[in-house]
């Protein structure tokens, strides 16, 4: 089973730039996530209709209904890339 990451915010900081970024990474991951949870729902003959980004970590390991839990987890383990776009606002 996957551990949890709440505790470790430095090991999630090292993915992002800030504390603000962090959040906006793993908002914007868990509504992807949640969309996946949504599609598994679905009769798999209705599944081929919508786009949905599966979890990146072990699907073993983890509970389907905890979107932000999975987001932290891909976030502490590396699989997902932050990059800036741009350097403030001038």
């Amino acid at each position: 089973m996957a551990s949890s990451v709440f505790g470790d915010l430095e090991k999630l900081l090292a993915h992002a730039d800030s504390k603000f970024s962090l959040v906006n990474i793993v908002t914007k991951r868990a509504r992807q996530l949640n969309n996946w949870i949504r599609v598994q729902q679905q009769p798999p003959t209705d599944r081929r209709e919508y786009f949905a980004s599966e979890p990146l970590v072990d699907k073993e390991s983890i509970n389907p209904n905890k979107a932000v839990s999975i987001a932290l987890d891909e976030i502490a383990e590396g699989k997902i890339a932050y990059h800036r776009t741009r350097e403030g606002i001038k």
